[in-house]
């Protein structure tokens, strides 16, 4: 990433940018649509996969409506300090949540309070892409497959560790498989997903299931194996790498997704145009390539689809949780 210069001229440009989301600015009427900057609210550190994705959606999209879509990182409490902003925000188009599917689907029956309700707060745009796990492990492992794993988990109850952070959609999908292979793995938790892989290279742990943004490049090195991808169908950046699914846990996905969201009641034209000019970048052959090499998956929906899709996801992750007995409080 090029440095950002500090210049006067720039200090002016970032102050009037910002000033236009000060609280109490006055809201812009949907006719003529954008008239002043958009903020993309980004609720996870910067350089990581969200953040990654809403700058290649960003740039594009400043350039397609004529106004500066800026990327505003408010990480924190799994996504919720972002989502919160987000939901209370004025309904006007000017501001949009690059979410995931931690704070639009699973946090609300994984902490106690998250202050705002992902089904109600809400009005989808667009799901647009995805990025499903890898199991993977130390090349030590007795496993190079599901079958092998689940007989490894069975002969060993408990002796398997897994890192993730906890209540993640990492730690998530590992006990959903757990359930659905009818294995018990143990939950090693980390502050970071990036610190659990580093753990499996060294042989601290044996499993992980990463994301394949950060994974793959670990794995075509030969500093990890893979054991299978969670989503269900095989992905484009590993296509010798079979899904759980295929691999004898008939029904298994599990995959980080992202998708826009702005705050309800936004007027229907201003979601329509965002979904539109949105599908437009995830359509086009450029971007869609650029999003690929981060080893993305790209998805395009209409705002009713996403709607649904995020109920559907939430009905599917409630009883994981519950299954699992995780918090996150």
């Amino acid at each position: 990433m090029r440095p950002v210069m500090k210049t006067p001229f720039a200090g002016a440009v970032v102050s009037l940018v910002l000033s236009a989301f000060a609280p109490g600015a006055v809201a812009q009427p949907a006719a003529g649509y954008p008239v002043k900057p958009i903020r993309l609210i980004v609720a996870l550190p910067a350089g990581g996969p969200t953040d990654i994705l809403a700058r290649l959606i960003a740039q594009p999209l400043s350039a397609n409506l004529g106004q500066p879509v800026v990327v505003d990182n408010r990480p924190g409490a799994g996504g919720n300090i972002g989502a919160e902003l987000v939901a209370k925000s004025p309904a006007d188009g000017y501001t949009m949540f690059m979410g995931t599917s931690g704070p639009l689907a699973i946090n609300a029956s994984l902490y106690k309070s998250i202050g705002f309700d992902p089904l109600r707060d809400f009005s989808p745009v667009i799901l647009a892409a995805s990025a499903p796990f890898v199991i993977v492990a130390n090349p030590s492992v007795q496993a190079n497959n599901v079958k092998e794993l689940i007989a490894l988990a069975t002969a060993k109850p408990g002796q398997i560790n897994y890192g993730s952070v906890t209540g993640n959609a990492s730690h998530l999908a590992t006990e959903l498989f757990n359930y659905m292979a009818g294995v018990k793995m143990t939950l090693v938790p980390y502050k970071g997903a990036a610190q659990a892989t580093t753990d499996v290279i060294a042989g601290q742990i044996q499993i992980s299931f990463a994301s394949t943004p950060g994974s793959v490049s670990l794995l075509k090195a030969g500093k990890l194996k893979s054991i299978a991808v969670t989503s269900a169908k095989r992905i484009g950046a590993l296509p010798e790498v079979p899904t759980v699914a295929e691999s004898g846990v008939p029904g298994y996905e599990a995959s980080v997704w992202y998708g826009v969201v702005v705050p309800a009641k936004t007027p229907k034209e201003v979601v329509t145009k965002l979904n539109a000019e949105i599908g437009k970048i995830l359509r086009e052959r450029g971007n869609r390539d650029k999003i690929a090499a981060s080893d993305f998956e790209v998805t395009t929906s209409t705002p009713a689809e996403f709607g649904e899709f995020i109920r559907s996801e939430t009905a599917k992750w409630t009883k994981v949780v519950k299954a699992s007995g995780a918090r996150a409080d």
